[in-house]
């Protein structure tokens, strides 16, 4: 089972990585920042990282160069993601070294089409004939591989999810909310 570390500080991009990739067989880690996912690198052991270009701390930028840099990691590929209005700048992304670019919010297809033939060019990197791999992979050109391009979203179909995501999170909020507020007040 390939092992993914999944760095992103934003709560939703997680749980739609975590759970693309969960469905999908992979083993997942995530981390909210930069340091930690730098700090994470050695008892994770990633197949593939996925990091999130603004990281709090380290950027993913910064990660991906420090993990292409690291011959403890030379079988790690590295996948730069950015929201879609984010301003990310692709050339300095192939400049730290990252073996793909994806845009959020995440859709199924294209995160699985980006991270399973580096998950699996990992895990043979990993395997007796890694340096082979590894020597075959640089001595290609090898483009990243990028995202299909998006088609613009339907404004109203993203307020109906807005909608229904608060509608389904609201009980529990206000409950959570309640709780922070008579502890507040000494009750």
């Amino acid at each position: 089972m390939a092992r993914i570390l999944l760095a992103d500080d934003s709560p939703h991009a997680q749980r739609m990585g975590e759970r693309i990739l969960r469905e999908e067989g992979f083993e997942v880690v995530s981390v909210t920042d930069g340091q930690t996912a730098m700090l994470r690198l050695d008892d994770v052991d990633p197949d593939v990282v996925v990091a999130d270009v603004f990281l709090p701390g380290v950027s993913g930028f910064e990660l991906c160069r420090a993990v292409k840099t690291d011959t403890r990691y030379r079988h790690a590929r590295v996948v730069l993601t950015a929201g879609l209005l984010e301003p990310f700048d692709e050339d300095d992304a192939r400049r730290s070294g990252c073996d793909a670019i994806l845009k959020k919010p995440f859709e199924a297809s294209a995160v699985l089409q980006a991270i399973q033939p580096l998950a699996d060019e990992a895990q043979l990197s990993r395997g007796l004939f890694g340096e082979a791999v590894d020597g075959l992979r640089t001595s290609a050109s090898v483009e990243p591989v990028e995202a299909p391009k998006r088609i613009p979203p339907d404004p109203e179909r993203v307020k109906a999810a807005i909608t229904l995501a608060l509608d389904a999170s609201l009980p529990a909020l206000i409950e959570e909310i309640t709780e922070r507020v008579l502890v507040a007040l000494g009750h």
